[in-house]
């Protein structure tokens, strides 16, 4: 006999999908971009969508599907290939905006992944966030703070479209542009970052050293004195002539342990800190010369 209270918890559960579904549908669209099948994308506003760039192939004849199946020409405002990220501009403010969830994605999190290939409907994939990753470089010169993993399938055509909560607020934007058969979502903070960006100024800039490091441990002495808990720093093997760090006076084999009062201890760190806000900007980098702690303005330049 089946138990009426774990019947009810399945109906609730069942409805609340579907109500997300619903209201994050709304703001899922079509985007016809690329040669093969359609991609996905989601509003940010009334007439901004935000989609994967790797799905707009080209930057003419773009249409976007909406959810009550009006089909609305759209211009490139902007792309980011080092986050996967591009920013659609419809002809007139039409899309339903999306929300943003309230809280990042945990682990563990039931989560639905969106996506609407073609505009006989809405596709959904039920999942789970099952890690929550990053700093991790880009093969196109970028670098995700953060990235999500789930199991949600993602079914052809979702790249582009959102991750949702529960109650259908935005965790995240899928993609498989990273890797072939691989999907993972970016994070919205940061995807809304991107598009913000990529509305005013129609790219994302990244500062530039002009380096080549690899991490070493520190020594003991050295470590000690920038009094603080830090053993490995970044030795720099390389300075391209005429780059920021040569201008600067940055040398091979000054070790790297610090950028704008943050501690560097990889690669990885020191392009996250070098962001669009650094370049053309001095910034204060802690090195050890010799053992001994300096501090040298270095200004980025733009990475190209």
């Amino acid at each position: 006999m089946q138990n009426p209270g774990v019947s009810n918890a399945l109906s609730a559960l069942s409805e609340a999908m579907v109500q997300a579904v619903g209201k994050a549908g709304a703001a899922t669209v079509m985007v016809n971009a690329r040669r093969r099948f359609p991609a996905s994308g989601i509003s940010t506003a009334r007439d901004l969508v935000l989609t994967a760039s790797h799905v707009v192939e080209r930057e003419e004849d773009i249409l976007v599907g909406l959810a009550d199946g009006t089909q609305l020409a759209a211009t490139l405002a902007g792309r980011d290939p080092g986050s996967d990220l591009a920013l659609l501009r419809l002809e007139r403010e039409a899309a339903v905006p999306s929300e943003p969830a309230p809280q990042d994605a945990r682990i563990g999190q039931i989560v639905i992944a969106l996506g609407r290939p073609t505009l006989e409907g809405i596709q959904a994939s039920l999942g789970m966030v099952s890690a929550v990753a990053g700093p991790v470089r880009t093969e196109r010169g970028g670098l995700l703070e953060k990235y999500l993993r789930t199991d949600a399938v993602p079914y052809p055509g979702f790249s582009g479209g959102p991750l949702v909560d529960s109650e259908g607020r935005v965790l995240g934007v899928n993609t498989s542009g990273f890797a072939p058969g691989a999907s993972i979502t970016i994070p919205a903070a940061l995807a809304w970052q991107v598009a913000e960006t990529l509305k005013t100024h129609g790219k994302v800039r990244r500062g530039y050293l002009g380096i080549r490091s690899q991490p070493v441990e520190l020594p003991q002495t050295a470590a000690a004195s920038l009094g603080r808990a830090q053993n490995v720093g970044l030795l720099l093997v390389g300075i391209e002539a005429e780059s920021p760090a040569a201008r600067s006076g940055l040398m091979v084999g000054d070790i790297i342990v610090g950028v704008a009062g943050r501690p560097v201890e990889n690669h990885d760190e020191l392009l996250a800190y070098l962001g669009s806000d650094t370049v053309g900007r001095p910034v204060e980098v802690e090195i050890l010369r010799g053992g001994a702690q300096q501090q040298v303005q270095v200004t980025p330049g733009e990475r190209g």
